[in-house]
């Protein structure tokens, strides 16, 4: 190592804006919800299935309390006994956000009404939401 080298290796992750989301982001409000309107929903008690559909490796990572583990590749399987929440309100997350809106998408296609990805994933969340949570 160079000691006259001050550089540091490791990444610095972009501002924040005033909803908590990368500076830049491109929010999608009809699809997306944010980590802290997430929280806030959570702190009112307010009822809402939380679905995290990584992988079961990536769970045992890090997890939100109180979501429920659904892998996406194994959604077909689960349909059927989401099928009684089709009317209530539903929100995914995934790692950083791609999967949830596939998850998301899916759940609308098959006649759930009110679905939402968290935007960001679990680690905006473990950054804004939950300093020092692991990020992967």
């Amino acid at each position: 190592m160079n000691p006259g080298n001050t550089q540091s290796t490791s990444p610095v992750a972009p501002a924040l804006d005033d909803r908590g989301l990368p500076v830049g982001y491109n929010f999608k409000p009809d699809w997306e919800i944010t980590p802290r309107d997430v929280k806030s929903m959570q702190d009112k008690h307010d009822t809402f299935i939380f679905v995290d559909c990584r992988n079961p490796n990536e769970y045992e990572i890090t997890r939100i309390d109180g979501t429920r583990l659904i892998p996406l590749p194994q959604l077909a399987q689960h349909i059927s006994e989401l099928r009684q929440h089709t009317s209530e309100k539903i929100v995914v997350h995934c790692k950083s956000g791609g999967r949830s809106l596939q998850f998301t998408q899916l759940l609308r296609q098959n006649g759930f009404k009110d679905v939402r990805s968290m935007a960001g994933g679990i680690l905006l969340w473990n950054r804004d939401i939950n300093p020092g949570g692991p990020l992967y």
